[in-house]
């Protein structure tokens, strides 16, 4: 039973260092990641409920997956040989195709959600009102861009 339990709990740190070894090597995702803090961050503008942040939730773990996936094919079938060569480009276009067709779709959740006059046209007045927010946005969009743009590590 200790062992059944101890191989379960091994597959949540394989998951774990998976995604953290995307972090690591994948741009997209970095992208994907600093988005969705800035989505989430913005979403306290609006009075959203429960359904609308499970939609967005939805939707930013629904492109997160898919960004892991993309990356796991393009690992997989990386530098085949010459019978498979076709074969291994048309499964990264299409894995890539995945990720395209998820985030257009959550980019119009998002439209739906967020586009909201009243509301985008008050978030630059609170933002003058609240100065140490403001240098805090400030500061954080070099940041997201420094960490979305780092040279790809090996590994």
């Amino acid at each position: 039973m200790k062992s059944e339990l101890r191989r379960f709990l091994r597959g949540f740190h394989y998951a774990a260092s998976g995604v953290w070894a995307a972090l690591r090597t994948e741009r997209n995702l970095r992208f994907h990641l600093c988005a969705a803090v800035y989505v989430l961050l913005f979403s306290r503008f609006y009075s959203f409920g429960r359904l609308e942040y499970a939609l967005l939730v939805l939707c930013i773990g629904g492109v997160m997956s898919l960004e892991l996936a993309n990356s796991a094919v393009e690992r997989a079938v990386d530098r085949p040989d010459a019978e498979h060569w076709a074969a291994a480009g048309l499964a990264k276009d299409m894995a890539a195709g995945a990720v395209l067709v998820f985030s257009i779709a959550a980019a119009t959740v998002g439209i739906a959600l967020f586009w909201q006059p009243a509301v985008l046209a008050g978030i630059p007045g609170w933002l003058a009102g609240h100065p140490l927010a403001l240098a805090l946005l400030a500061a954080s969009l070099p940041c997201a861009v420094c960490f979305v743009l780092q040279p790809k590590k090996k590994g």
